[in-house]
């Protein structure tokens, strides 16, 4: 018997990076999907439903534990987007995910400060990251956590700095202003291949 051509033309991302399949307990937990029904049970939205039960990863989109490092201790696959995520352990204990950048292996010590050295996964303010850098997970306004370039593949370039402002390039190509408090994410989101996926049949992404 033939594969069937669903199967056949199936493409996913490269796993080989993931090194802990189950998810930290204290950092994830369910919740409650519409599948496409309202308040009372009905139906509202077609074609909806299914799929296999998630648990949600809390993320640290704000990397506020200002100059206390942190090391790489796995690196996950996330259910509810695209980019992988990296968990950090703190010096005090503390454990918190992050989005896994391109290039961040196990062990590798991050740090959110001030002036944080340039290197790939450190988060500091665009004021001083340097011209033509790439980074991701760029607030919008400061200390709102990041919500810019947060998919996997994306990047934000820095392209001018001028009085209180930053220009920086959209994954999109479009061109805006943000504060130079903003903070950033030094290196390009993970699992870069992520685009050139294909679940082969509707069953899948089901």
């Amino acid at each position: 018997m033939g594969i069937r051509f669903g199967l056949k033309i199936k493409k996913g991302p490269d796993s080989v990076i993931i090194t802990k399949k189950e998810p930290e307990k204290s950092l994830s937990f369910g919740f409650h999907r519409s599948k496409g029904r309202n308040n009372r049970g009905i139906i509202t939205s077609r074609h909806r439903g299914g799929g296999h039960k998630r648990l949600y990863r809390q993320i640290d989109f704000r990397r506020d534990k200002i100059g206390m490092p942190a090391s790489v201790i796995s690196i996950e696959y996330d259910p509810n987007r695209n980019a992988r995520v990296a968990l950090l352990r703190y010096l005090d204990g503390e454990k918190r995910y992050i989005l896994h950048p391109n290039g961040l292996g196990i062990g590798k010590v991050l740090i959110s400060d001030l002036y944080a050295p340039i290197s790939v996964g450190n988060a500091l303010p665009l004021r001083h990251i340097p011209l033509g850098a790439e980074i991701h997970n760029v607030e919008f306004q400061p200390g709102s956590g990041g919500q810019l370039a947060r998919a996997a593949g994306t990047l934000v370039e820095i392209l001018a700095k001028e009085g209180n402002y930053v220009t920086i390039r959209l994954p999109s190509k479009e061109v805006r202003f943000v504060s130079k408090n903003c903070w950033g994410t030094l290196g390009q989101v993970g699992n870069v291949e992520a685009s050139n996926s294909s679940i082969g049949k509707a069953g899948k992404s089901r």
